[in-house]
């Protein structure tokens, strides 16, 4: 029987919405979007990028709370977790958002045991912040403020293969980086584009349905796990 490390995104994976996005849309001075146009046009590092729009963030403790107790998770994830408890495997939250929010909201659904690596928000007054990235790797191809393909490498081994769950581009490198895949929305496509083993999938539903394939698998696990995504329905 194979054993698994399973790395999941959050923003877009576990939660239902990027949650960097929803604070700032909300709190952030003017001058963010201009940055994030600066990182799509790859004239910042999606750390810089991600430092500099929260610099900009004016809002309480308070306030933050309260935009983050709005924002739901995939409402299978808890049950994931638990499915891939039990089989001793281990799991974490490898997220390019903020640890602060991942822990507030897992904490709603009784997950905030759960390890996460991510960027680290810090308040440095009563309604500014300052973003730190406790998880980059110097040499890192996209300068990202954690690094999941640092994080991959660490977990994988000889006597362990590596999972990754994940949705976007933060994802890209990871992906290209661990034994097997289950991918959402845009890492479908660099998925498929990079003939990299994978299943697409629409949820945690989807997820809990593939561990069993997991526990038996072997070189050729992308050939059955494709197999049976294909004979199951979807709702």
């Amino acid at each position: 029987m194979s054993s698994w490390s399973i790395l999941c995104d959050f923003d877009g994976t576990i939660a239902v919405e990027d949650v960097t996005d929803v604070i700032l849309e909300r709190f952030a001075r003017p001058g963010w979007r201009a940055i994030e146009d600066k990182w799509r046009d790859g004239q910042l590092s999606s750390r810089l990028c991600m430092q500099q729009q929260v610099s900009l963030l004016d809002m309480s403790l308070d306030e933050l709370d309260e935009a983050i107790d709005d924002i739901r998770i995939d409402p299978a994830f808890p049950a994931f977790v638990h499915a891939v408890q039990r089989t001793g495997w281990s799991i974490c939250v490898v997220s390019d958002g903020l640890d602060y929010a991942i822990r507030r909201i897992l904490s709603q659904y009784g997950l905030e045991a759960l390890p996460i690596y991510a960027n680290h928000l810090t308040q440095t007054g009563t309604r500014s912040w300052r973003l730190d990235s406790p998880w980059a790797a110097s040499g890192c191809s996209v300068d990202s403020g954690t690094c999941k393909c640092a994080r991959a490498r660490l977990v994988s081994t000889a006597q362990q293969r590596t999972l990754l769950v994940g949705d976007g581009a933060s994802d890209f490198c990871a992906a290209e980086h661990v034994d097997f895949v289950f991918a959402k929305h845009r890492l479908i496509e660099h998925c498929r584009a990079h003939n990299l083993h994978h299943v697409p999938i629409v949820g945690f539903d989807d997820a809990i349905h593939f561990l069993p394939a997991l526990k038996h698998s072997s070189e050729k696990i992308h050939q059955s796990a494709l197999q049976s995504l294909e004979l199951r329905p979807h709702a």
